[in-house]
């Protein structure tokens, strides 16, 4: 995930804020979701930068960028329709699985294949555990995999169940729609 930390120092010679941009591009995972991770580091961040006066905005790559094509993007309840949003006129794919589901297991490596494949389509997934429930049962969620196909923000397929060929097969008949 990369972080990208706004920091607003005061000028030298005036006032005003003078704002600086950095990236930090780092393998950096959080258990729980990306919200965690960003609180920690600004905390970090200001505890050590705001002592001088410095004010600090920490956004993921999330908020800045959008979904990214050719990989899956793990998503929330709160992260989902904020990049569906961002992916634009892009049919997106939502893989709806569960920690303990076999089949969710089985079909994971090879929906990651499909994202590395279909570079104009957007691949996400959704851990239906219980934080995200309010998001699967907006969505309708009955079984596990469950992929969900949206276009314009809105739902327009379903496959239901570990079925590869269906899955490729409803993405085809959306994009040429």
């Amino acid at each position: 995930m990369a972080l990208q930390i706004s920091l607003s120092t005061p000028s030298m010679h005036s006032r005003s804020l003078t704002t600086q941009l950095v990236t930090v591009s780092d393998h950096l995972r959080c258990i729980g979701g990306g919200d965690r991770l960003l609180s920690r580091v600004s905390g970090s961040v200001t505890k050590s930068l705001g002592r001088r006066g410095v004010r600090v905005c920490v956004r993921s790559s999330l908020e800045m960028a959008g979904p990214v094509v050719g990989q899956v993007t793990e998503v929330n309840k709160d992260t989902f329709w904020p990049l569906v949003e961002a992916a634009g006129d892009k049919v997106v794919v939502l893989d709806m699985y569960t920690q303990w589901c076999g089949p969710c297991k089985v079909i994971s490596p090879k929906y990651k294949e499909l994202s590395e494949k279909y570079l104009d389509v957007v691949f996400m997934k959704l851990d239906c555990n219980q934080d995200n429930r309010p998001l699967a049962k907006e969505l309708g969620i009955k079984v596990v995999p469950t992929f969900k196909i949206l276009k314009d923000g809105k739902v327009v397929k379903e496959v239901t169940g570990a079925k590869l060929e269906n899955l490729v097969l409803a993405i085809d008949t959306v994009k040429s729609s």
